[in-house]
């Protein structure tokens, strides 16, 4: 981790950013892609190069990660989608300031450990530095991290090589006229938070470190691993020239077969892995845009600005590319609700001033350093009824396990349930099934394989199937799942698992 200056676009000045890379001449925004083998285990040690000071503010009132000192950035790297030991995972109190000097209370060991034995697919890695990941990320800590086994996947004859499988880090960011990134010093509750904001949001659409880029295609097919690194902002996708997307993949994993659809949502951390057939084209040219709300769904409208994504240049002859997208793809198996271990409640709360405006959110009525009250068994699968008694969608990403959405229940009488569960905070006492019978949001077909992140609607009790187990083999993990500092489950709103939409779990044989 560098910082350097970074130059988002030609008519913008440098810009000073936080960078992942090699050395500070090769660092860049996102960081390189790191590319896996499946069984081939890789070893990294992250090293912080960042200065004394942050380049951007941050607020102590909130859980944060603060230096003995006060001098240096704490970071520490989560890799999103990765299925290995706790010591590696990236827990927000295991961070480190520059060359080691200070070192958060759960901090183990200097060199992480990937064992690269889940099943092939997307991840990315990004700081998760308590109290500072909102910070750390618009600063320019994300990369991306790819897992490929061959055997699996070369059959599939997939888009494939350098040019014909892309990844796309997407983001929203905002700047001065100077090219410094702007992120608002004063918060909305400056009584309560100095700096903390609910939520950011950016104007300018950034894909792989540029504003608004520009690709030149062949009318051919093409693949796209599309992460949204955004902070806070939602994507709904669609392309300008009626191209469908054919999604092959959602977060980690490949779905059983594909499907297609004319547009995309996807919340912040969520990876859509899709194809694009270009031959299909009747335009020389297709925008990647964009008409999510911020905040989604009841936020502002999009503008002529943020509605737009990159471009497309479609060339005018056509290609026969040897890929194709094949009726099946990977099928893993199905939940099975009869083996489930325990049912669970998780309840997302958000609270307010007396001038209506957030101050901070909970997990069950729960801080982020409360002791865990979850204790998965190690190989389980567990039922969890996500119930959001908030005004947002909240993209719940829960670390290590992977899960399955099953369905989304309006919950009825709203207001009552809700006055019961600020007092009880209590699902089943508050007799949340009596509560959930209202219009039922079927899961979309491109959403219905394993993931690590979900959309969890305001006002309706998401069930969900969690594995605390490999999907695609029964073999045990080979790392010991018990340690500390264990793992966490958090909404992935940065704003608001800075302070602190997230909770520890921890697992016991």
């Amino acid at each position: 981790m560098f910082q350097k200056n970074w130059k988002f676009h030609r008519d913008l000045p440098p810009t000073p950013v936080f960078a992942y890379g090699t050395s500070k001449r090769t660092a860049t925004i996102p960081g390189p892609t790191i590319e896996a083998l499946h069984g081939v285990d890789t070893y990294i040690t992250w090293e912080n190069n960042l200065p004394k000071k942050h380049i951007l503010p941050w607020d102590p009132t909130i859980p944060t990660a603060i230096p003995q000192d006060h001098q240096g950035v704490p970071t520490v790297v989560h890799l999103h989608g990765g299925i290995d030991e706790p010591e590696s995972d990236g827990h927000g109190h295991a961070w480190f300031t520059k060359g080691f000097k200070d070192r958060g209370p759960r901090w183990t060991k200097n060199m992480y450990h990937y064992h690269n034995q889940q099943q092939p697919g997307n991840m990315w890695y990004h700081d998760h530095a308590m109290g500072l990941t909102r910070a750390n990320l618009l600063a320019g800590l994300i990369g991306s991290y790819v897992i490929r086994q061959p055997q699996v996947e070369d059959p599939l004859k997939l888009p494939s090589g350098n040019e014909f499988d892309r990844v796309l880090v997407v983001c929203d960011r905002d700047f001065y006229r100077n090219g410094s990134l702007y992120m608002n010093t004063t918060g909305n509750n400056p009584n309560i938070h100095p700096q903390w904001q609910p939520e950011y949001f950016g104007n300018v659409i950034v894909v792989n470190g540029k504003a608004w880029p520009y690709m030149v295609v062949q009318r051919r097919k093409y693949r796209f691993r599309i992460i949204n690194t955004s902070n806070a902002r939602f994507f709904r996708f669609y392309l300008s020239n009626d191209l469908p997307f054919i999604h092959i993949g959602s977060d980690s994993a490949y779905l059983d077969r594909p499907t297609t659809s004319k547009t995309k949502l996807v919340a912040p951390s969520e990876i859509s892995d899709v194809v694009i057939d270009f031959s299909k084209s009747k335009s020389s040219v297709a925008v990647l845009a964009n008409d999510a709300a911020y905040p989604f769904p009841s936020g502002d409208p999009v503008n002529d600005v943020n509605s737009k994504v990159m471009k497309f240049i479609i060339k005018d002859h056509h290609v026969n590319g040897p890929s194709h997208v094949p009726k099946t793809l990977v099928k893993y198996p199905s939940p099975n609700l009869s083996t489930a271990l325990k049912t669970r409640y998780i309840a997302m709360y958000e609270y307010t001033s007396p001038s209506d405006e957030p101050t901070h959110l909970f997990i069950n009525d729960l801080s982020f350093d409360a002791p865990a009250t979850e204790f998965p068994k190690v190989g389980s699968s567990e039922v969890w009824y996500i119930i959001n008694l908030t005004e947002d969608n909240h993209p719940l990403h829960v670390h290590f396990g992977l899960f399955k959405a099953l369905e989304q229940t309006k919950l009825l009488d709203f207001d009552k349930f809700q006055d019961c569960m600020v007092k009880k905070n209590n699902a089943e006492k508050c007799n949340v099934h009596k509560h959930a019978r209202g219009k039922k949001k079927p899961v979309p077909r491109h959403e219905r394989g394993w993931k690590n992140v979900y959309k969890m609607k305001p006002g309706y009790m998401t069930k969900i199937y969690v594995r605390f187990s490999y999907i695609h083999s029964n073999v045990s993990y080979p790392f010991d799942a018990t340690k500390e500092p264990g793992y966490v489950y958090h909404c992935h709103i940065l704003d608001h698992e800075d302070n602190v939409m997230m909770r520890p779990f921890k697992l016991v044989n």
